[in-house]
Formats: C-alpha cells, structure tokens, sequence
C-alpha cells in the first residue's frame, strides 16, 4: 500500500515497505540521518568555539573553512535520498513536499545561513526516517497476517505422516493436527475432539469446540486435542488466503476523506510556493525592502507549508483503522467502506442466517395422554431418523443432547407433504403437521391452544400420535441470535434511524422475530427480487442504507444497498466476494462496533487535520512578521507530522464489545 502519492513524502519512495529493498532502503536513511547529525554536531561545536556559541546559532558568518564544509556535508547526507525526489518532482513540474524543501535548502545557502540550511537538512531527514519508523509499524500490524500461515501440514497417507508444504497439500488430503499447533489448510473434522483458538480468523476470543463433522481454517490454532481434518481447499483458496488478498486490495481503495486530502495537497502546494515567491520578491521590488531578509521569510512560509503531516496521518490513520478492524473479524475492503459505517441511517437486516442462527432448534416437547417428555422425544426421534428434513433433524438432536434412546422402526412409510408413520416394536406410530392431525385423531382442546399460540410465535408444530390418541407436540423454530436484539438497540442508540428485516419466510415467523429482536418493521414472503426494491426504496429515503445478508442468496440486495454486509464469512466462499464488508464470525456485536470504530477513525483524521493547518497557519503568522526561524520551522512541522502519526497508531488498538 502506498501511503500516499509521489505527490506527498517520500514514504512513497518504498522505505516503508516490509520487502529486502525497503528494508536496505531503511537502513540507508538511517545511517545518512546520523551521519548529517553528526556533521552538523561537529561544525556547530567548531563554530561555538571560534566565534561564540551566540554567533553560531544565530549562524553569524562562516569563521573557518572547515566549518563551512562541515555544514556542506551535513547538507549532502541530509539530503541523500530527498534530492533524487526533488528532481523528480521537479522535471514532472509537480511541487511536491521534496521539492519545496530543496529550495528552501539551497536558498537558505545562497544567503549565507549555512547552519540553518545544515540544520533543516538534518531535521528533514530525521522527519522521514521516523515516519518510515512509524507506517512501518501499521505495516508490520498487517504483514502480521501472513505470519498466521504455516508453511507445512502433517499428511497422513496409507498410515504413514508426511510432512508436506501446504501449496503441495490438495484437496481431500487426510491431515493431523497436534495440540498447539496451528492448523494449516481449511477442511473438515473426521477424527478427534478439540478446541480451537479462532481469532485470527474471526476475532472470537472465545475458543470454539470442534468435532466430527465441524469445519476448521487455516491459520487458527488448535488447543489441546490431537485431531485428523480432510482437506476441503488449496491453500490459496483458504479462508485466510482470501482475507490476506482481500486486506492487500483494500490498501489501494482509498476512502474519500483521502482522495480530499491528495487533491487538497495537489493545489495547496503549488498555491504555498506561489505565495512564497510572492513573500520573496513583491516587499523588495515594490518598497525597496532588503532581499536577503524577505527570501529569507519566503523560505521559512517554504518549510512550514508542507502538507506532509495532513497525507501521512490521513494514510496511517486508514491503515491503522482496517488492521485493527481485520483483527476484530470484521474484514473491510478498503477506506472507501470504511467511512460509510460513520453515516448509517438505515440498516437492513436478512432474518434467516443473519437474525437467526440459521438452523431450526427444538423449543417446545408437550407430552399428552400421560406420557412423558422423554416418551415423546424418543418416539419423535425414532420416527425422524431417516428423514434429512430440517424439522427431522432437529428433533434428532434434541434427543441426542437429552441422551433419549431411540427405537428401531419398521415399515417407515412418508406421507407426502404432511408427516411420516412406522412401526415401534410392533405398535404404528405417526408423526406430522398440524394439519395431519385432523386427518389421524381427535384434536384435544390443550392441543389446539398450545399449537395455535406456537404458531402465533413464530414456531412450527410437530404432532406424534398412535392409533389411540395424542401423544404429544413438539414446537420448532429458528432461534433469533441472542445478540441480535442488543446489536440492533445498540444501532438505533448510535444513531440509525431505520432498521429493518427482510425475509422470504411467511408472516407469522417473520412478525415474531421482527418482535423478539427489536426491529422497526419487516417484510415477509419476499423473493430477491423484492428485497433489492425494498432496500432500493430505503436507499431513497434513507440515503446511506446498509444490507446484512448471508453473502449468497442476498447477493443483489447487497449489492443494492450503499454498503453490503456478509454474516459469517468464514464458511462462505462467496461472502467476501459479493459484500463490501465481512463479519468472519456470527456475531452481529459487531456491527454497532463497526459504526463506532469508523466514526472514531473520521474523528481521528479530522482531529489532526485541524491540528496540523493550526499549527501551521500560527507559523506562517510568526514567519511574516520575522518571528520564526528555518530551523524553529522544521523542527514544529517534524513535531506535527510525528503527533499526527502516532495520535492515528492509536487506531491500531482493537477495542472489541
């Protein structure tokens, strides 16, 4: 990621960068800078002692030679690596910052101010190794995600490990994982019980549980178990692999508070040298005004109107903003959708996946006819082993989390569309809708309350019966997230006006859940096609609108909406693609945290923009009426540019829910 353009400092020179040529890059602007300190140390302390230490910092005169060179030196190592800049910038005809400081440099020599020239030389230098210092830093935050990649996995093959790299690694490969290590591709648990630290990938701090069954990523780290995983993607394809490339291509989106600044910049310089020549020469020819000390002006206006401070905090505070945001889980793809959080007025929420957990769960077992819960579930169970419906699969696991044994079953028969009946050691049993009932018996009073009260709520509505009666009902539901109502109440504190769900399931389920979660309104029975006009609708009402969707079936409402975002992008290939923002976990906490953190980050670079002008404007007073020197000039615009940068660091700060 550039920092900024060519137009700005020379960060842009690649000094910044993490790669071997940056790095020596580095290495050489350090040992200048200190070289160039330590040559203007020495002529200064040769100057003190021949002329006075008042006579040297006031830079009266040049007593020996040897000063002078000392001084001339101190100017060539400062200026090493600025110079090449400056005339670049020079034969491009675009005043940038490198350019403006070599005038003031070697005007500051045409009039004799050696030390001042030497000094500002110096000043400079150290200004820009310690910016390389500094964006390296929010470099390094981000560079940190491809230490998460291991470079090997442990391939099991005709029951001998393999220690394999893991570009080598295909899918459908059988892999061991030991306790502590981090686990190397994404795939699917086959053998083995664990835990799993999944914070580099989703910002849970919590460890997540992982079975048989359950998928794993690459780059999370495995706890205490020993497990065995089959590979289901290559590592380029991995969850991880997507999130390094996805933070890479958000580095060059920039946010439209940047492209101010760089167009800002781009006027403001050229505007700065103007008014500089102007200083210069209009008191000497209009008034017959000494030159040596209105240039001398002009170069200080030169010095102190650098816009180095507003390109560089503006660019740190954005990639300092979208590091700390990637290690929450909350993947942004670039400063362009960062700034969008920050001016929220309505958000669109999908109910299934996004409100809900995405899957049915058991809410009610109502045993009748004197059976017991146990009874019930058993015989539910029994009969909903061999379907794959989700409402089966449901009343499955309830059973199994209960420890309720099962029955064997014999001639299973599916009624089409309404239930299912077999035998129970010999006995015929029938499971179905509420509807089947009044095909199979009597409806009981306590039955018809409690059935038409769960659907009323949302709930679907499970009856088991024999030949004889009732046995009992058992209600089902997609639960809401228990965050999701916190989530939305925390929305609307931070000022969202509009909150909304859309759904494609039927009126009843839709109400409940609109109700249990807090939502302002929602619209059921919705096609694709109908939740694109309803955020297109908000979208005109609203203006800055937000969809939260699963990544996939939402696709065209989030691409309608001013900001897409994906719910658990983790486990979906095509979240990242489709959305503009993707939350690698099922937590809709982070959405108010995502508004906060992007209000906080425009906070932070309109705090050191007011600061950085304000400093400046005072400077530039102080320089037209002789009150500033070149030195006392640099030495407040490296202060300026260092607070700016490191007040933006903070942003590096994760501060999660």
């Amino acid at each position: 990621m550039n920092t900024h353009d060519h137009s700005a400092c020379s960060c842009s020179d690649g000094s910044c960068q993490g790669s071997p040529s940056g790095h020596g890059l580095l290495r050489g602007r350090e040992f200048m800078c200190v070289l160039s300190g330590v040559l203007l140390l020495v002529g200064f302390v040769i100057h003190a002692v021949d002329g006075g230490f008042v006579a040297a910092l006031a830079s009266d005169g040049v007593p020996r030679r040897a000063t002078g060179v000392l001084y001339l030196a101190a100017i060539v190592a400062g200026w090493w690596f600025v110079a090449p800049s400056a005339l670049r910038s020079l034969r491009q005809l675009r005043a940038d910052i490198n350019l403006l400081m070599t005038i003031a440099v070697i005007g500051a020599v045409a009039i004799g101010e050696y030390f001042e020239a030497a000094t500002v030389s110096f000043l400079y230098a150290l200004s820009l190794l310690m910016e390389s210092w500094s964006v390296g830093r929010a470099r390094r935050a981000i560079g940190a995600l491809l230490d998460l990649k291991p470079l090997s996995a442990r391939v099991v093959d005709s029951g001998n490990v393999v220690e394999t790299p893991v570009e080598q690694v295909v899918p459908k490969a059988r892999v061991q994982v030991r306790p502590g290590e981090k686990i190397p591709l994404d795939g699917i648990v086959v053998s083995g019980t664990t835990s799993v630290n999944q914070s580099p990938i989703t910002g849970e701090a919590t460890p997540a549980t992982k079975t048989i069954g359950d998928e794993v990523y690459a780059g999370t780290i495995n706890n205490e178990g020993a497990f065995e995983f089959t590979v289901t993607k290559s590592s380029r394809d991995s969850a991880l692999a997507r999130i390094i490339q996805m933070v890479e291509q958000a580095q060059s989106r920039r946010a439209p508070v940047e492209q101010w600044i760089q167009t800002f910049a781009r006027y403001y310089t050229p505007a700065m040298l103007s008014a500089a020549i102007l200083v210069a020469v209009v008191p000497p020819l209009a008034a017959g005004a000494d030159w040596s000390h209105w240039l001398y002006s002009a170069l200080v206006m030169l010095v102190i109107s650098c816009p180095c401070a507003l390109l560089v905090s503006t660019s740190v505070s954005i990639m300092a903003a979208l590091t700390s945001a990637a290690r929450a889980g909350v993947l942004i793809k670039g400063g362009v959708y960062l700034e969008i959080p920050s001016k929220l007025k309505a958000v669109a929420l999908d109910k299934t996946g996004t409100l809900t957990r995405g899957h049915p769960e058991v809410q009610h077992v109502d045993p009748l006819n004197n059976h017991t819960p146990e009874e019930l579930l058993a015989r539910a169970a029994s009969l909903e082993r061999l379907s794959e419906h989700p409402l089966a699969r449901a009343v499955v696991r309830r059973a199994e989390v209960m420890n309720v044994a099962t029955f064997p079953v014999t001639g299973f028969r599916v009624v089409q569309g309404r239930g299912a009946e077999a035998l129970l050691n010999g006995r015929r049993f029938w499971i179905g809708s509420h509807r089947y009932t009044h095909e199979r018996a009597d409806e009981p009073e306590v039955f018809h309350r409690k059935a038409v009260q769960y659907e009323a709520a949302g709930q679907s509505v499970i009856a088991v019966g024999n030949d004889n009666h009732i046995c009992g009902l058992i209600s089902v539901a997609d639960q809401a997230r228990p965050e999701a109502a916190i989530a939305i109440a925390a929305l609307k504190q931070d000022g969202v006006a509009h909150v909304v769900m859309l759904t494609g399931d039927n009126e009843g389920t839709a109400r409940a859940v609109a109700e249990a979660v807090g939502a302002d309104a929602y619209h059921a029975e919705l096609l694709p096609a109908d939740k694109v006009a309803e955020v297109e609708r908000l979208v005109q009402e609203y203006g800055v609108v937000a969809m939260v969707g699963d990544g996939v079936n939402d696709a065209p409402a989030l691409a309608a909406a001013t900001v897409g975002i994906a719910m658990g992008a983790a486990g979906t290939d095509a979240a990242i693609e489709t959305a503009d923002i993707a939350l690698m976990s099922d937590d809709l906490s982070r959405l108010p945290w995502l508004v906060k953190h992007s209000r906080r980050t425009l906070r932070m670079i309109k705090t050191n923009v007011v600061f950085a002008l304000g400093v400046k404007t005072v400077f530039m007073i102080l320089a037209f009426f002789d009150l500033a020197t070149l030195w006392m000039a640099i030495f407040a615009d490296m202060g300026v540019t260092l607070l700016v940068v490191f007040n933006s660091l903070r942003l590096l700060r994760t501060r999660l829910p």
